[in-house]
C-alpha cells in the first residue's frame, strides 16, 4: 500500500499560480530604436516618440515542463512511502526459573516409577522438567543447579532446547554434596533484577534442607516477595529422613506462603508430573503482541524525475537553438 506521510505538503501545488496572479510582472525599460541626435530627428519629422509595451512569453512546452517538475517536487516533499504487510511479533510477559537441587542425595533411587522399579529421583525429576518446559513455549525459561552453591547454567531464553539438553545431562553431586537453598534463592533474586517483565516465577525442587547457604531461605523468601517473584516448591524425597537428607518441609511451604505461591510435595513421578501439570495450569502463557507495518520512503523517485525532467528540458533547448544558429 502506497501513502504520503506529509499530505499537506500538497497544498502547495497552486503556489505557483498565486504568485503569477498576485506578484505583477517584471518590467525593465530599454530604447527599442537607438539613433545620434534622435530628438531632433523625431522634431523634424513631427513624431512625438513615447513608450511601448512587449510582455515575453515563456512557450507553452516550457511552462509545462516547470509545472509537471513542481509537481514532482511537491509529490517528494509530501513524502511518499510504500507500507509493507503488517509483522506480528510476540514477546513474552513472564520469566520462569527452574532451579534444580543437584546434591548427592538425588541419586538416590528410592523414587517410584511408573514401571514399579525404584529409579534415582535425578532421573525422575530430569524427565518431567523437561516435559513441562516443553509445554510453556511462551516462556523465557532460566535454569539454575544448586548444591553446595548455586550455578546459573542457562540464562533467561526462547532456546527451549538448549535448556531441555542442559537438564538431560544434569549429574547428582556436580554442584557439591550438600544443599545452599537460601543462596539459591538470592542467586534467583539477582537474575530477575536483570529482566523486565511482569511477571517473574521460580519454581525450587529440592530433596534436603539448607545446611551452608549463607543467606538464610526465609530472610531471602522476603526479599524475593519485596521484588514481586512468585516462587513455588516442590519437595520430593523423605521427611522422615535425619540430618541433610530430610526434606524441609516446613521452611519450603513457608518460603511458597511468604511469596504467593504454591507448596508441592512429590512422593513419586506420576505425582511429580501433575504438581507440573498443576504449574503448568496456574501459570497460563502470557504474551503481548507487537504489530508494526515497514515502511519504505519513496521521495526520491519523484524529486530524481523532477531533476532529469528539467535538466533534459534545457539540454535540448539548447541545442536545438544551436542547430538553428548554424542553419541560419
Amino acid at each position: 500500500m502506497y501513502q504520503l506521510e506529509l499530505p499537506w505538503f500538497l497544498l502547495l501545488l497552486p503556489l505557483p499560480l498565486l504568485v503569477w496572479w498576485l506578484l505583477p510582472a517584471s518590467r525593465q525599460p530599454s530604447a527599442s530604436i537607438r539613433l545620434p541626435f534622435f530628438n531632433q530627428v523625431a522634431a523634424a519629422a513631427g513624431v512625438q516618440p513615447g513608450e511601448g509595451a512587449i510582455v515575453a512569453k515563456a512557450p507553452l512546452r516550457q511552462v509545462v515542463v516547470l509545472g509537471l517538475a513542481w509537481c514532482l517536487v511537491v509529490l517528494a516533499l509530501a513524502r511518499p512511502q510504500l507500507v509493507e504487510p503488517p509483522i506480528e511479533k510476540s514477546e513474552p510477559q513472564r520469566d520462569i526459573l527452574l532451579a534444580l537441587d543437584l546434591s548427592q542425595s538425588m541419586d538416590t533411587k528410592d523414587f517410584p516409577a511408573p514401571s514399579g522399579e525404584p529409579e534415582a529421583r535425578v532421573e525422575a525429576v530430569k524427565q518431567v522438567v523437561s516435559d513441562f518446559i516443553a509445554k510453556r513455549t511462551g516462556d523465557r525459561i532460566a535454569l539454575i543447579a544448586f548444591g553446595d552453591a548455586p550455578y546459573p547454567l542457562a540464562p533467561f531464553t526462547m532456546d527451549h532446547g538448549l535448556v531441555q539438553s542442559m537438564v538431560a545431562d544434569l549429574l547428582p553431586g556436580i554442584a557439591g554434596p550438600r544443599t545452599a537453598l537460601g543462596d539459591t534463592l538470592g542467586l534467583a533474586i539477582r537474575m530477575f533484577e536483570k529482566t523486565n517483565v511482569p511477571e517473574k516465577v521460580l519454581i525450587l525442587l529440592t530433596d534436603g534442607n539448607d545446611t551452608v547457604s549463607k543467606m538464610p531461605p526465609l530472610k531471602a523468601a522476603e526479599t524475593a516477595h519485596a521484588k514481586n517473584i512468585v516462587v513455588h516448591t516442590v519437595a520430593i524425597g523423605d521427611p522422615q529422613a535425619s540430618g541433610e537428607n530430610k526434606v524441609d518441609v516446613a521452611t519450603l511451604q513457608q518460603i511458597a506462603s511468604s511469596t504467593g505461591g504454591q507448596y508441592f510435595f512429590g512422593a513419586d513421578q506420576t505425582a511429580l508430573a501433575a504438581i507440573y501439570t498443576e504449574l503448568d495450569r496456574i501459570t497460563p502463557e502470557n504474551q503481548k503482541v507487537l504489530s508494526w507495518r515497514p515502511r519504505i520512503d519513496l521521495f526520491q523517485w519523484p524529486l530524481a524525475a523532477a531533476f532529469l525532467l528539467m535538466a533534459g528540458y534545457y539540454f535540448l533547448s539548447a541545442a536545438w537553438s544551436s542547430f538553428q544558429r548554424r542553419a541560419a
